[in-house]
């Protein structure tokens, strides 16, 4: 079940949204301009973070701060596109990152960043202190009649929420983010039960599914644990199950679900050298990213694309709209599409395999694959299809698993936070000095 790719209202994602192919595609997949992405490495992921950051900073409003679920990935998008709380977590977090690394002037970042949060606090409609997923990027208003409170983006905008709080230490932010985050009634979105349910809608409440098997749901259950005005029980943290898998000789938790569910949480969180009762869930990310690559080279009979510097499947856009795919096991359309994202995001996790699946791709792919905004969301080198557009959290996920392998940075700030300190040692969480560090970066 995904996030902002997404909770229930999947069909929004794609509404509306054209996906066409590039004219100049096959010069450049056939006589690629370089033989070999020349930068270092760094370098790359210097130029993943700046695109990233362009997008969260040119597609949000400057009046409300709230950034659009997706645009152009060539930019100068003027069409009417709805905003995505989650989106807006991971920018907040993105305008931060671009604060530390000078990507545009302190100060008007960080006027957006207080814009984001007043609107947030004091204009944006909201129900027991959760948000709806998608929202008119001026107004806040729900989008549509379909769109659910969502407490699973809730929950990644709080993230963003309390890093940029943590980031800038600064009284008007503080206290518009605590604000934002002690007004939230977990206890509420139990609805008399012992895990969360994943959505309500005004006409016909709760939703029957819960967030009862891992997933990105960690990050729900340690935002609600520490709260300091409507906490749930720590009890909570043991009511969801963590069903193992066995692929390729490697033995992990696994979800059901697309690669993101075991990269979303741990883009705040830093679980790193620590375990609780059940998991180290940072090794388990680790082997679920070696799993995932191990099952995208064996499709390679079926899809000659996959190679070891090509693969990647997470929940993404597809030439036919937008879909949860992945694996182990196979899971959706599988047609041999690759999603930058995938790699992107696990680069903390499985690093020299993720950065040789980004250089090939910048090298080899050329203008149809990198635009304005970075990588494009997804594409197809054997029908030489590739999306038009971004999506915002794939662009999150992306700037904040960089940044996290370059220098630590969001799990550093995000994890002093004293709710996040209180809700890990609450659940049992201890050292377990066994997880791998990212390189010290810049």
């Amino acid at each position: 079940m995904r996030v902002a790719k997404a909770s229930v209202a999947y069909p929004l994602l794609g509404m509306g949204f054209g996906m066409f192919a590039c004219s100049e595609r096959n010069n450049y997949i056939t006589a690629p301009p370089n033989p070999g992405y020349p930068g270092t490495d760094d370098q790359l992921m210097d130029e993943i973070q700046r695109a990233a950051f362009d997008f969260f900073w040119t597609e949000a409003s400057p009046n409300t701060g709230q950034v659009k679920d997706r645009a152009l990935a060539t930019g100068n998008d003027t069409r009417k596109i709805m905003s995505s709380i989650a989106s807006t977590g991971f920018g907040l977090t993105a305008l931060c990152i671009g604060d530390k690394r000078g990507y545009a002037n302190p100060a008007q970042i960080k006027s957006r960043v207080i814009t984001t949060l007043d609107f947030l606090a004091n204009k944006m409609p909201q129900e027991h202190g959760f948000f709806y997923h998608f929202v008119d990027p001026e107004t806040g208003a729900r989008w549509d009649k379909r769109v659910e409170v969502s407490n699973i983006d809730t929950a990644l905008l709080l993230c963003g929420v309390i890093f940029a709080r943590q980031h800038y230490n600064d009284l008007q932010i503080t206290a518009l983010a605590n604000t934002i985050y002690q007004r939230v009634d977990w206890p509420w979105f139990l609805n008399g039960g012992k895990t969360f349910a994943m959505a309500w809608h005004p006409e016909s409440g709760f939703s029957e599914g819960r967030w009862d098997h891992y997933c990105e749901l960690m990050m729900i259950y340690l935002l609600a644990i520490g709260s300091p005005t409507h906490p749930v029980s720590p009890e909570t943290w043991k009511a969801w199950s963590r069903p193992p898998i066995a692929y390729a000789g490697l033995k992990y938790i696994y979800g059901d679900s697309p690669l993101f569910v075991h990269q979303f949480s741990h883009a705040w969180f830093d679980f790193r050298n620590t375990h609780d009762a059940f998991a180290d869930y940072f090794q388990n990310s680790i082997k679920a990213t070696k799993a995932h690559k191990e099952f995208c080279l064996s499709l390679k009979s079926q899809f000659s694309d996959y190679s070891e510097n090509l693969w990647g499947i997470t929940a993404s856009d597809y030439a036919k709209g937008y879909t949860e795919w992945g694996g182990p096991p196979a899971k959706g359309p599988i047609d041999g599409t690759v999603v930058p994202c995938a790699t992107a995001g696990s680069l903390p996790f499985a690093f020299s395999d993720c950065i040789a699946v980004l250089r090939n791709i910048r090298s080899t792919y050329g203008a149809p694959a990198w635009k304005r905004y970075g990588f494009v969301d997804a594409f197809n080198p054997l029908t030489n299809w590739f999306d038009q557009e971004v999506i915002g959290i794939d662009q999150g996920i992306s700037i904040l698993m960089v940044e996290n392998q370059r220098s630590g940075f969001v799990w550093r700030v995000f994890n002093a936070a004293p709710e996040v300190q209180s809700a890990m040692s609450a659940v049992g969480f201890h050292s377990s000095k066994s997880s791998i560090t990212p390189s010290p970066g810049r």
